[in-house]
């Protein structure tokens, strides 16, 4: 048979750029072209509603292969296999055994443990764990705080005991003195003591295991800080230097320090950019092992973790949905190693069903959705691409400026980098409480009639910062953005005299009625309150008649702003005082309403939080 090579479109004409962005500004009829289809990234740069093979013409490394210097295109040369990573906290040794059986049986590569909360892990129950992996197909990540050394010491003695290969160790520790820095703004012992650690355990890893990786980036802290990603990835860069510096004065080679980091990279909700983010690292990780002379082996391992920043204690279920797209998010990057935190992993120990769940997400993405089949998926699209080039751009001029500054640790203990994150993170607050930034189920469609109960432990879901002695810095500020709604409505559930109750007098326009109906229901069920939400009312006095009898502490005037000149005014003086008026709305007559004493409005400029905030204070919740 010929074989056949037409292109698929070469029977159509080419359309440029122009030509594109011109049928664009015809469509939009004279809208603002900026305003309406530009965004403005919290990152810094300009994203447009289309991209096309114009905005790669000057892109630096776009004819590499995969695995290969700068890897921006992945580390692997064909396929796109990740390790499938789960956490557990050590407290009991045979819990953690039943555990650790439980994701073996689940199919994991990977397994994390977190033994910080055993005062001191004695060999016999560390062998105990280690007897129950094969460390062949299976990486080890250990988290051991100041027992970092003999956690390593043990692991090595394990090894060596248990006749397993040295040589096929893969996994990592987590002793990280610039991560213990920007957390609670001390070390573990001191500066000087934890890098002599850290030099110690770069020695045992590179005689012992040279596939065990002891330096981890831990730039995850970052984003669940608030932060944007080009600053996750530029404080991460200064981070791997201050390691390569440090390290390199202790008498260790750069590509051996690089070949024992493991950067720690967060994943959030914005899919495309955090896609992009993976590939980035990547990228900025080569480019500064290039100034070291090490393009051979600049390869960096990214354990990617899904975020705490946007995950919430109500509507937890949500949060199932959130770790889906961020895990597909990590591997669409290329991540070489993907931890999913369960769903409930932010306010309550999680579960076995949350366990499974977390696994399985990563399982959907592989066995069924097959993206571990081809190498760098997103190559190629003029959209990805060009994040990818604009976020490295843009962290690598961060990085320069975090370096001009001293390196990280001088950055951080001036209050340089704190506050770089902390102005992003207030502003992405104040998005949150305005509700120009959503997180459905806490500041939008929230569950009206979920309460928590006993459903969550406060202290981790709301902990206390760790108290340290020998503080050098003002620590970053950890924290999801959900806290303060939360906190909110947890108030109101508690509050003795039981939930508030707001009655929607709806009343007038029908579309109007309902649309601003809708929105008071919404608005204050952020807060917990209960609404009692109504069809419509043929009189002003009969609207109060029914909020009166049911004993609404709050009534909501809901209807058009032609017709609350004269609506609202009346409800206000047969209310006469016995519950609190709020019109839904920033009618023309505002000012007009407010001379006749009616001060309380809810609209779409409203700050949601303050003004809840304000209606607890009216009513007593909370003070």
């Amino acid at each position: 048979m010929e074989e056949k090579t037409d292109r698929l479109f070469d029977g159509f004409p080419p359309v440029s750029s122009a030509d594109w962005d011109a049928k664009i500004r015809e469509d939009l009829k004279g809208a603002d072209y900026e305003k309406k289809l530009i965004w403005n990234t919290p990152e810094g740069f300009r994203v447009k509603p289309f991209y096309t093979g114009d905005d790669l013409v000057n892109m630096q490394y776009l004819d590499r292969e995969p695995g290969s210097f700068p890897y921006l295109r992945g580390n692997k040369i064909s396929g796109n296999a990740w390790e499938i990573r789960q956490d557990f906290r050590v407290s009991d040794i045979t819990e953690a055994v039943q555990k650790i059986r439980m994701a073996m049986a689940g199919r994991i590569t990977s397994i994390g443990l977190d033994t910080t909360r055993i005062d001191k892990l004695l060999y016999p129950d560390f062998q105990t764990l280690i007897r129950e992996l094969d460390l062949s197909c299976i990486s080890l990540n250990l988290t051991a705080g100041n027992e970092s050394r003999e956690a390593l010491d043990n692991l090595i003695r394990a090894v060596n005991e248990l006749n397993i290969n040295s040589e096929s160790v893969r996994g990592s520790l987590d002793y990280d003195p610039m991560g213990r820095l920007t957390t609670t703004g001390g070390y573990h012992l001191s500066e000087q003591e934890d890098f002599y650690v850290a030099d110690h355990l770069l020695l045992s890893a590179e005689n012992e295991l040279p596939g065990f990786r002891v330096l981890p980036v831990n730039s995850y802290y970052f984003g669940n800080a608030g932060s944007t990603a080009v600053q996750e990835l530029a404080f991460g860069l200064a981070i791997a230097a201050e390691y390569l510096d440090r390290l390199s004065d202790m008498g260790h080679d750069a590509g051996e320090i690089a070949r024992h980091i493991q950067w720690n990279l967060g994943v959030g909700s914005s899919y495309f950019i955090e896609i992009a983010k993976v590939r980035s690292a990547r990228l900025l990780f080569s480019n500064l092992m290039a100034a070291y002379g090490e393009k051979l082996d600049a390869a960096v391992f990214i354990n990617s973790i899904t975020a705490s920043w946007n995950k919430t204690l109500y509507d937890a279920y949500v949060n199932i949905l959130r770790l889906t797209t961020e895990s597909m998010s990590a591997v669409l990057g290329g991540c070489d190693s993907l931890l999913v935190r369960t769903f409930d992993s932010e306010f309550r120990e999680p579960g076995n069903f949350s366990e499974r769940i977390s696994r399985n997400i990563q399982f959907i993405l592989k066995e069924e959705s097959y993206l571990d089949k081809v190498a760098d998926p997103a190559g190629g699209s003029y959209y990805v691409e060009t994040l990818t080039e604009s976020l490295a751009e843009h962290a690598w001029q961060l990085f320069l400026r975090t370096e001009a500054a001293g390196g990280y640790i001088k950055a951080f203990t001036s209050g340089f980098i704190r506050e770089e994150v902390q102005a992003v993170s207030d502003q992405r607050r104040q998005m949150l409480a305005s509700r120009r930034e959503v997180l459905l189920g806490t500041n939008e469609y929230p569950n009206l009639h979920e309460t928590m109960d006993d459903q969550f432990r406060e202290e981790i879901a709301f902990p206390a910062a760790e108290a340290v002695t020998g503080r050098v810095a003002e620590p970053l500020l950890l924290g999801r953005a959900a806290q303060e709604f939360e906190m909110l409505r947890l108030t109101t559930e508690k509050f003795a005299g039981g939930k508030p109750a707001v009655f929607n007098l709806t009343c007038g326009n029908l579309a109007m009625r309902i649309a601003r109906s809708q929105f008071s229901t919404n608005f204050f069920a952020c807060a917990g309150y209960e609404v009692i939400d109504n069809l419509g009312f043929k009189t002003p006095g009969e609207g109060v008649d029914a909020a009166l009898a049911s004993k609404a502490q709050i009534i909501v005037v809901c209807s058009s702003d032609e017709e609350y000149r004269t609506l609202v005014p009346e409800v206000f003086k047969k209310v006469n005082g016995k519950a609190l008026v709020v019109v839904a709305g920033a009618p023309a007559c505002m000012d007009e309403l407010k001379k006749m004493g009616i001060n309380e409005f809810i609209h779409v400029r409203s700050n949601v939080l303050d003004t809840l905030r304000h209606f607890n204070r009216m009513l007593g919740i909370g003070f």
